[in-house]
């Protein structure tokens, strides 16, 4: 089940033994893809850095699990890419350039680096923040200096929907980057959410 802003939507506990660690949005990725690939459900794995990690509180490093551990049931998207399926766990980015040219993003994850680019998003609550934008150089600039505190939305020229679904199409394949991983250019692309699909201990 999905669970809202204000609900309970994780515990404490310890990574259990033998469990994958991932220490980026990419290398959970690859343990979330790998399983899917193989029909399997995604492990427990712990998080130790990244996007998602930040977003769920993370602030340091950590040294270890133990049962004071953060315990969380989180949504993650997957993606049709010109008909082959692909998943991430932070977000997905179609652009260019982020200096020129249409930028669509699906976050689950609000944090990309040091951006907290969809200040609403919230990684367990069944939505997708979906952020399109093609903003000329001088508003661009401005929307970039505000992007580290997250008060570059709500703007007229960015459109900030929350949705579990969407579809767009581009004239041209454009490059398409899955938690901040490269991985070709495509035309059209079709995003879904997949709510409560992986247990992380952070």
């Amino acid at each position: 089940m999905s669970l809202s802003r204000g609900q309970s939507w994780g515990g404490t506990g310890d990574l259990p033994y033998g469990s994958e660690v991932a220490g980026s949005d990419a290398e959970l990725r690859a343990v979330v893809t790998s399983a899917r690939a193989a029909g399997d459900d995604p492990p427990t794995v712990g998080l130790t850095g990244g996007d998602l990690w930040r977003t769920l509180g993370g602030r340091s490093r950590t040294r270890g699990f133990s049962d004071e551990s953060t315990r969380v049931v989180v949504d993650i998207g997957s993606v049709l890419l010109d008909g082959r399926i692909h998943w991430f766990v932070a977000h997905l980015v179609a652009r260019r350039s982020w200096l020129i040219g249409r930028c669509w993003i699906a976050a689950n994850a609000s944090h990309l680096g040091r951006w907290n680019l969809a200040p609403r998003a919230h990684p367990g609550d069944g939505l997708l923040d979906l952020l399109d934008s093609n903003l000329p150089i001088r508003q661009r600039l401005q929307a970039h200096r505000r992007l580290r505190a997250g008060n570059h939305v709500p703007h007229p020229g960015i459109a900030y929907t929350r949705q579990p679904a969407q579809q767009i199409s581009f004239q041209d394949p454009v490059p398409i980057h899955l938690d901040s991983e490269s991985v070709g250019s495509y035309r059209n692309i079709s995003v879904r959410l997949e709510p409560a699909a992986l247990h992380l201990v952070v």
